[in-house]
């Protein structure tokens, strides 16, 4: 099946060359100049993925990215530039999936829309199968007040809703699935990102974070998730 992404970026030679790169990948490739026609163009052809330029006139890629995030989970990548440290964060913080740098290289850009694109599908994937099988309950995780269904890709905090991106929900599930065990950041970013994928600690540090924020917003009283300085993140027993 051919992937579609949402190309944002209001420098015309990066939308050039990232495209052409992309389709001859075999992915389609929707292009815009601006926040506000890509917020039109995403709602009237939804998209797999999208990369979006954090400073763009009329919306730039946060307003974007939160305009998004009111109705949809796909994975979004952010481009930043060099410098743009807090804008990084920021974004993370705002439910970006990843960031890639600039300049950045085409191959290291492929590499993480596969790995994202790879996560989405393994858990669409799981949910056919567990349904054909009869099995579809073998894609719930239930730990105390949290369910996972990885198969419908939705988290319930003592049955209210979370919305979760790809990120947060694969980085959860690894937490959750040893309630009491240590997990440090190079394994969460195995479980979220895949082996052969490097991001910063800080990044991993920041979708944690936003993990916390998501779940106080139902339960101003969650502390499932504890930091061990020094260790890692661990989900606490029941």
């Amino acid at each position: 099946m051919t992937r579609t992404i949402a190309l944002v970026d209001d420098d015309q030679n990066i939308l050039a060359s990232i495209s052409i790169s992309l389709e001859a990948e075999g992915f389609d490739v929707n292009t815009y100049t601006d926040g506000v026609k890509a917020l039109a163009g995403i709602a009237d052809h939804p998209v797999d993925l999208a990369i979006l330029d954090i400073k763009m006139p009329r919306m730039d890629g946060m307003e974007l990215l939160n305009r998004i995030r009111r109705t949809s989970q796909i994975p979004v990548i952010f481009l930043t530039s060099k410098d743009d440290e807090v804008d990084e964060l920021l974004g993370l913080r705002m439910g970006a999936d990843d960031y890639i740098r600039k300049p950045f290289s085409q191959r290291l850009l492929l590499e993480r829309i596969r790995a994202l694109l790879r996560r989405s599908e393994a858990n669409a994937e799981q949910g056919r199968t567990g349904g054909a099988n009869g099995r579809g309950d073998e894609d719930t995780m239930a730990r105390g007040e949290l369910v996972l269904d990885s198969g419908r890709h939705l988290c319930t905090w003592r049955g209210e809703p979370v919305q979760l991106t790809v990120t947060e929900f694969l980085i959860l599930r690894s937490l959750a699935e040893r309630p009491g065990h240590v997990k440090n950041r190079d394994q969460l970013m195995d479980a979220a990102y895949g082996e052969h994928i490097y991001v910063d600690d800080r990044t991993i540090d920041s979708h944690i974070k936003r993990l916390r924020r998501k779940f106080k917003v139902v339960d101003a009283q969650f502390a499932q998730i504890e930091t061990l300085y020094g260790l890692g993140y661990r989900y606490r027993e029941a």
